[in-house]
């Protein structure tokens, strides 16, 4: 076997992408209270609220949805609003519209102009250009949620960063809003409740309790008392009380969930649930986004946020509506951490198929970190996602292709990360477990990178598989080494050695397990070590199984170097079981490594065979 090769092809790199039917509806800042009162009349109020319902690249269709808020009728609506320059309305429907320049006017129809307390009515149109509405107001007053025409709401204030957070207290802090009239203050709301209206940009929130989780939003006010929309929501937990995250002495439990899973392997953030799974990890890591032109992209939009889920299928047993921001895994992950609120959830960008954009991306570390944290912190998702994982395969050396950015490349691109992410959220790697003379683990500078991170996710399986056609037949994920085994340093035990050697500390080192087995066809000797003739048969991809699918197909026979292997007729498999996996977490243990990560959940069984090994086995 090649030592440029001991990742996989294809467990690691599989991905599935899937074109967009239609994006998701963004809703804009555009919905206010606006008054409609006569001097003869008890005041009426109203929102207009814009949705972007699809875009195709030379067009979108746009929708508005003008609704009384008020306790009195109302019997007539005009929407304007301004597009810039090269956006236009081609078409539109259920509104008569027109326009003069860039200012565009909607008038109801004969038929739907009359909206009773609580009612709503929509108008649609398709457009063209790349433009987004400004400047809307509805009948005459400014959507702004009073009736000052002419003055237009605030913005939202960035998304909150937490700090200094302890049992009792946290320190909020929020870049300003901005409006046309001036800012006042900002109202900061906690779990959706106002808690405090303060005029600077940070407060500090007292009397909180031990272990909780909380959820800070803060919206600012203008000079007229218009709110403008809130921000993000920035998540936080104190500490104390039994906090169940990993903390000195505690251990990490993390498991990779793809995209792509939603598709042929059926899996979806319900099964966590359902398998008993979300109640024995703390993190997640989500798989994959991409890297290209030097930034952080989306993995596949429509897995991630436009899949519409039914309420069978929902976590929380709610189905998705059709214009609903966002859907897809992230909607469904956000009610995972609403039931599960000690999981963590980190959004891991690269992988074996997608790091050949690292290189390029690396060439200016602030630049890409920018774009990383922006992605990571859209408004839209920002309450799911509490770090990044970067899984750079592999930096100063060759995976699917490969890189010669130099030894220092990738602790550049780890400061660069830390620096733009902060030290409230977590910042990982997936790194190579190739601990051979000259190897990968020699190439870059990964006690150095080290201090910006805050652990590392190494990758001690695919260490020997079908890949190589005619054998030996070995096990993929070799806890020690073992007479004969066929590549020296290629085996969990020395590729911890030497990463601790180089400096890295033994509690940001994270062992890695395959939730599946890698093996060959063509064998007739049952010990490791025999000749093949190529991959087995897999579900997926030939010399790939689950372990799900391996445990009643070929059960263990025996194991060799702490993990399982099996022949069954010409076949012949190596995996982990859940013995061999309690196995591995003791040793874990006494390396007092930080714990325990696996790829990836749809593996395991529907009862969560694998992760309650690894839960128990760390205790």
């Amino acid at each position: 076997m090649s030592t440029s090769t001991p990742r996989t092809r294809g467990i690691r790199g599989r991905f599935r992408s899937r074109a967009t039917a239609a994006l998701t509806a963004l809703l804009l800042p555009l919905a206010a209270m606006v008054g409609l009162a006569t001097p003869a009349q008890a005041a009426t109020s109203a929102t207009a609220t814009y949705t972007k319902v699809q875009d195709w690249g030379t067009g979108f269709e746009g929708k508005w949805t003008v609704k009384n808020t008020g306790t009195t009728s109302i019997s007539a609506w005009t929407v304007v609003w301004d597009f810039p320059s090269g956006t236009s309305v081609t078409s539109a429907w259920d509104a008569d519209v027109t326009s003069s320049g860039t200012h565009w006017t909607a008038k109801n129809k004969s038929w739907n102009g009359t909206l009773a307390p609580g009612a709503s009515v929509s108008f649609g149109f398709n457009g063209a250009g790349p433009g987004s509405p400004s400047n809307c107001k509805l009948n005459g007053g400014s959507c702004d949620g009073g009736t000052v025409p002419g003055d237009n709401p605030p913005s939202a204030p960035g998304t909150p960063s937490a700090s200094n957070i302890t049992n009792t207290s946290v320190v909020l802090s929020w870049t300003a809003a901005t409006d046309d009239k001036g800012i006042k203050n900002y109202d900061v709301l906690r779990d959706g409740t106002k808690i405090a209206t303060v005029t600077g940009l940070t407060y500090t929130n007292t009397g909180l309790t031990a272990g909780t989780d909380y959820s800070y939003t803060v919206q600012a006010r203008d000079t007229a008392d218009q709110t403008g929309p809130v921000s993000g929501a920035r998540a936080v937990r104190t500490t104390g009380g039994g906090d169940p995250d990993p903390g000195p002495g505690g251990k990490v439990k993390l498991g990779y969930f793809t995209n792509w899973g939603v598709y042929g392997r059926n899996y979806h953030v319900k099964n966590l649930v359902t398998s008993g799974t979300a109640s024995k990890i703390t993190h997640i890591n989500y798989a994959f986004g991409n890297v290209q032109n030097g930034q952080c992209t989306i993995g596949d939009a429509y897995a991630d946020y436009d899949k519409a889920y039914t309420a069978d299928q929902s976590v929380d047993g709610v189905a998705d509506t059709w214009d609903q921001p966002p859907r897809g895994n992230f909607n469904q992950l956000r009610k995972l951490k609403q039931q599960f609120p000690h999981i963590k959830i980190l959004w891991s960008f690269g992988g074996w198929t997608w790091s050949g954009g690292f290189p390029q991306a690396v060439q200016n570390p602030t630049t890409f970190a920018n774009s990383c944290y922006n992605l990571v912190e859209d408004p839209r998702w920002a309450d799911v996602f509490d770090g990044i994982d970067l899984d750079w395969e592999y930096p100063n050396a060759c995976g699917l292709s490969c890189d010669t950015s130099g030894p220092a490349a990738f602790k550049n691109m780890m400061q660069a990360m830390r620096a733009r992410f902060g030290s409230n959220n977590l910042v990982t790697a997936a790194i190579t477990a190739d601990a051979s003379s000259g190897g990968k683990i020699e190439k870059t500078d990964y006690a150095g990178a080290a201090q910006y991170s805050d652990w590392y996710n190494v990758m001690t399986y695919d260490f020997f598989g079908a890949f190589d056609a005619d054998g030996p037949t070995a096990p993929h994920s070799p806890l020690t080494s073992y007479t004969g085994i066929p590549q020296a340093g290629f085996n969990s035990a020395d590729a911890i050695a030497k990463l601790k050697a180089q400096g890295v500390p033994a509690a940001k080192l994270l062992l890695g397990i395959g939730f599946y087995g890698r093996g060959w066809t063509g064998v007739t000797q049952a010990a490791p070590g025999g000749s093949a003739t190529g991959p087995a048969p897999g579900t997926y991809e030939q010399g790939i199984e689950d372990y799900k699918v391996l445990k009643t197909s070929c059960p263990a026979t025996g194991t060799i170097a702490g993990t399982a292997y099996a022949k069954c007729g010409s076949n012949w498999w190596s995996y982990d079981t859940p013995s061999t996996i309690t196995g591995k977490m003791t040793w874990a243990k006494n390396q007092s490594l930080g714990g325990a990560f696996f790829w990836e959940f749809s593996g395991d069984t529907s009862n969560g065979e694998l992760v309650s090994a690894i839960n128990s086995g760390l205790g």
